[in-house]
């Protein structure tokens, strides 16, 4: 990707912020983005037929962000982020409007040989580590390794981000380590809504692999608050392998949410599996199956077929034509999107989108 890096001394000048500060010759910000939009067709969107949509980030969620760094000497750098996404469709922010910089909102340090600390809103160790194993990478046309929607409006997902986080990540001789604590920041209670995830992965040639352990505590261990949960825990695998042209890659999670009250543990494991091949330096095809098996005697054990193909315009703008079919199982209503049910057993999606990057 290419971004556009700005001096200290230029965003300043830009945001009109008074001061007499020297920006240092060390110190830099990157401004950085996507924009990305589709026209997407779906069957069985309602009872009354499927719909055509405009829709905001079909290959990745459009965002924008600031990222900065300062040489502190001896290794050791100052580092910052805030990012944001955008929902193109409509211009308002994507995650409410309230939620400027819900994506990412951290400051830190990092060091060249020892890792880096961040402090703030963050992606999760187990989202970053799991983000390159899956084939779709995240898409949410289509792409399941974050979440499905099998039954109902049941979300088995991976623990995508936190707030009031601390978060260590390193790198040493092929191998890459990770932890995050959320603070629950809640008063005469340590484990109260804290979160923490753990990492650990190693890279050599062409093959990798990773694995990743989450636990997010419920907002309260009595029985009668709104939410009643009292812990959700999530445990990840994935490895790929490199040919060149080719790459196979594959993924495993096991979900499991216990509650306060007498309601039953919600179980499931997903599994996914494909790849992509660069017919061209300009050209990519990717496809991917997911799986979930849930366990209970009314689930839908549902599967998404995906496919993709990317034709680069340049470096930075891409055409994208994506499909996708779903269908579950005991007549439960699936959908390829995470965050719908849709009203049928099936459904199956064509997408076609532009993507640009700065």
């Amino acid at each position: 990707m290419k971004r556009s890096s700005i001096h200290l001394a230029a965003i300043a000048s830009f945001a009109g912020i008074a001061g007499s500060g020297t920006a240092h010759a060390q110190s830099s910000v990157t401004l950085y983005g996507i924009v990305d939009a589709g026209v997407e067709y779906v069957n069985h969107a309602s009872p009354d037929g499927g719909a055509a949509r405009l829709v905001s980030g079909g290959k990745n969620t459009s965002r924008f962000g600031m990222r900065g760094a300062e040489d502190l000497g001896g290794g050791l750098k100052a580092v910052f982020q805030l990012e944001s996404g955008i929902n193109i469709a409509n211009g308002q922010l994507d995650d409410g409007p309230n939620a400027l910089f819900d994506r990412r909102a951290t400051v830190g340090l990092k060091h060249n040989t020892y890792g880096q600390v961040i402090l703030g809103r963050t992606f999760t160790t187990t989202y970053d580590y799991m983000l390159p194993f899956d084939p779709m990478a995240y898409a949410p046309n289509y792409s399941w390794a974050t979440s499905s929607t099998a039954t109902g409006g049941r979300k088995d997902g991976l623990f995508s981000r936190s707030a009031n986080a601390v978060r260590y990540d390193g790198e040493f001789s092929g191998f890459k380590v990770g932890a995050m604590y959320g603070f629950g920041n809640v008063p005469g209670s340590m484990k109260t809504s804290s979160k923490y995830d753990f990492g650990l992965g190693y890279e050599r040639g062409a093959f990798a692999v990773v694995a990743t352990f989450d636990r997010q505590n419920g907002a309260s261990e009595s029985v009668t608050p709104a939410d009643t949960t009292r812990y959700i825990q999530g445990i990840h695998a994935g490895a790929s392998y490199d040919f060149g042209a080719a790459k196979v890659m594959a993924g495993y999670r096991n979900y499991r949410r216990t509650f306060n009250t007498l309601a039953e543990t919600l179980r499931s494991d997903m599994y996914w599996f494909g790849g992509s091949y660069d017919f061209a330096p300009d050209f990519t095809v990717y496809a991917a199956v997911y799986h979930q098996d849930i366990k209970g005697a009314t689930d839908g054990d549902p599967t998404l077929l995906s496919v993709r193909a990317n034709y680069s315009l340049s470096k930075r703008t891409t055409l994208y034509l994506s499909g996708g079919y779903a269908f579950a199982a005991n007549d439960q209503n699936v959908s390829l999107s995470r965050d719908l049910t849709g009203a049928a057993d099936t459904q199956a999606g064509v997408t076609a989108g532009i993507q640009h990057r700065f």
